[in-house]
């Protein structure tokens, strides 16, 4: 039982590894026009180039102010006999 459970976990691992990694890889065009590598390899790489990818996602107001660094007070406690 031990080892069917390490190895779903060792498959879950590989599988989200690997969709890390594919979101990584460069995306190619030729003439304005998205192109895969492929297509890069079947058609030539004449007037290919790769493009630069944007920014995916902008954080909103709410977003940047729930993401930032908070100031925060805690309680003043005073012990023994001074209470």
């Amino acid at each position: 039982m031990n080892k069917k459970t390490l190895s779903i976990a060792a498959a879950i691992l590989m599988i989200a590894g690997g969709t890390a990694a594919a979101a990584e890889l460069p995306t190619y065009e030729a003439n304005g026009f998205p192109v895969s590598p492929l297509q890069v390899r079947v058609l030539g790489a004449a007037h290919v180039e790769q493009q630069i990818s944007a920014p995916t996602a902008v954080a909103s107001a709410h977003q940047a102010k729930v993401l930032s660094p908070r100031k925060v007070k805690t309680a003043d406690v005073t012990t023994g006999a001074a209470r």
